[in-house]
C-alpha cells in the first residue's frame, strides 16, 4: 500500500485506487492519478485481486483502519477493471463519498470463463491458474441491485476489447452517471478526461451524486 500524509483539514479530499487483476499500486493510472490530482491525496492499494475472499479481506481491513484513523473521512474511490468490481462491493460496506468504476469487469464469473486452464501471472510474479473454483469464488462479491442510492459513475470506453461495456452500462442504466467514450480500450484512454470529474468532485464543486 503506498504511504500517505493527510492535513488535518481536509476530510473529503482523498482518492483511493484500486487496480485491477495482474496491476498494481504502481501502474500507469496510480501514477498518473497522483501526478494530475496533486494536491489531493491519492492512496493505491496493493491487494490480490486474483484470490477474491483474500482480496475483500486485504481492502476491507485497509479502509476500515483508514476510516478508523481518520473520523469523519469519506474518501473518494476509483476502481479499474477487476478494482470496480471490489469497490462496487466495499462501496456498501464502507462510506466513500463517491465510487468511479473504469471499464469494471462487474460480472467475473461470466468474464474469465474463456480463460479457464490459463496460467497468469500478477505484477508482483505470482503464477496462477484460471479455474472454475476461482471464477466460482467471485460471485459472493458481486451486487445483484446497485440502485441503492450509493453515488457512482461509470466511466467506459465502448471499444473495450476485454469487457462488453454494454454489460455495466445496462446495470447501471437507472441508478448511476455513465461517461461513455467511442473507441478506447480497456486500458483506457480517456484517463485525463476522466481525472477532470474527479477533480471536481474532490475539490467539492460536484457533490450532486450520479
Amino acid at each position: 500500500m503506498t504511504p500517505f500524509t493527510r492535513r488535518s483539514e481536509d476530510s473529503d479530499d482523498m482518492l483511493v485506487y484500486i487496480h485491477g487483476l495482474n496491476s498494481s499500486s504502481r501502474s500507469f493510472k496510480a501514477q498518473r492519478l497522483r501526478e494530475r490530482l496533486a494536491p489531493h491525496p491519492v492512496v493505491a492499494v496493493d491487494y490480490p485481486a486474483h484470490r477474491p475472499a483474500d482480496a475483500v479481506a486485504v481492502l476491507s481491513d485497509f479502509f476500515a483502519t483508514l476510516l478508523g484513523q481518520h473520523e469523519g473521512i469519506a474518501p473518494a474511490v476509483i476502481g479499474s477493471s477487476m478494482g470496480g468490481f471490489y469497490g462496487q462491493y466495499l462501496a456498501r460496506r464502507f462510506r466513500f463519498s463517491h465510487l468511479y468504476l473504469i471499464n469494471p469487469a462487474l460480472t467475473p464469473w461470466s468474464l474469465f470463463r474463456e480463460h479457464i486452464g490459463e496460467i497468469m501471472t500478477t505484477a508482483h510474479g505470482e503464477e496462477y491458474r484460471v479455474s472454475e473454483d476461482l471464477i466460482e469464488s467471485t460471485r459472493p462479491y458481486g451486487v445483484a441491485d446497485p440502485c441503492d442510492g450509493t453515488p457512482s459513475t461509470l466511466l467506459l470506453e465502448r471499444g473495450d476489447e476485454v469487457i462488453d461495456s454494454r454489460i455495466a452500462e445496462r446495470i447501471y442504466a437507472g441508478c448511476g452517471r455513465l461517461m461513455v467514450w467511442e473507441g478506447g480500450d480497456h486500458a483506457f484512454q480517456h484517463l485525463d478526461e476522466a481525472i477532470e470529474t474527479i477533480r471536481s468532485h474532490l475539490a467539492g464543486l460536484d457533490r450532486t451524486g450520479p
